[in-house]
């Protein structure tokens, strides 16, 4: 439930003290992990440096503690990296912290939701997702069933290649036929969709190896020339 500026007696007060949580939640969980991994302040502070952004023990020590009145953006991605764990986490530590207060003016909620809010994840999020991050959820989806498909059409053709009875024999061909028209789908939708994000602007993810026949092949630019 959205709740504003004098709803629910909160007031503007409730801006710095929501971005205090934050910055404490954040803190406290850079203090949670770098324990779990056995590393002192300047342990940290040195991989920090090593990651080429040198956050001074000190520095870390008064966040830890809440003397520090700022943490940049800069710095939480660098002390996820140096803690080996995604930015996310440190934000919304799943697990640690039940709960989270998303934005100001805003009730708690259950920490896994608020991290699905940020990355836009949720089934039925708020308002529309970015059109370009929907085609790339769909890019995602449409590699993963590609590749599933390609790994039973592989394992499928073993079958049939070995089986010594023939009626195993025609089943996994069959299956295998299954699966080659299932990559066949995917690697389409992925075609058309791929040409989507180009048409609008965007650059589509590097494809692997196996999904080398997907994009359709280069012009030959000399070729026509001499044409």
């Amino acid at each position: 439930m959205t709740q504003h500026v004098g709803d629910a007696g909160w007031d503007e007060d409730d801006v710095p003290e929501w971005a205090d949580q934050v910055m404490a939640t954040v803190a406290a969980e850079v203090r949670r992990r770098r324990k779990e991994l056995r590393m002192s302040a300047q342990d940290l502070a040195d991989r920090c440096e090593e990651i080429g952004h040198p956050i001074p023990r000190n520095v870390i020590a008064n966040m830890e503690s809440g003397r520090r009145a700022n943490l940049p953006l800069i710095d939480v991605l660098v002390l996820a990296e140096a803690l080996q764990t995604p930015p996310l986490t440190l934000i919304y530590p799943v697990g640690y912290v039940p709960e989270v207060q998303r934005l100001p003016f805003r009730y708690t909620e259950p920490t896994w939701d608020a991290l699905h809010w940020f990355t836009g994840d949720l089934d039925e999020h708020p308002y529309q997702l970015d059109t370009m991050l929907r085609r790339f959820h769909r890019h995602v989806g449409l590699q993963r069933a590609a590749f599933a498909a390609i790994r039973g059409e592989k394992h499928e053709r073993w079958k049939a290649e070995t089986a010594s009875i023939p009626t195993k024999r025609a089943e996994a061909e069959q299956n295998r036929e299954d699966y080659a028209e299932r990559a066949l789908q995917a690697k389409y939708e992925l075609r058309s969709l791929r040409a989507s994000i180009r048409k609008h602007g965007g650059t589509p993810p590097l494809l692997p190896p196996e999904l080398h026949d997907v994009d359709p092949p280069e012009p030959d630019t000399v070729t026509e020339e001499r044409l």
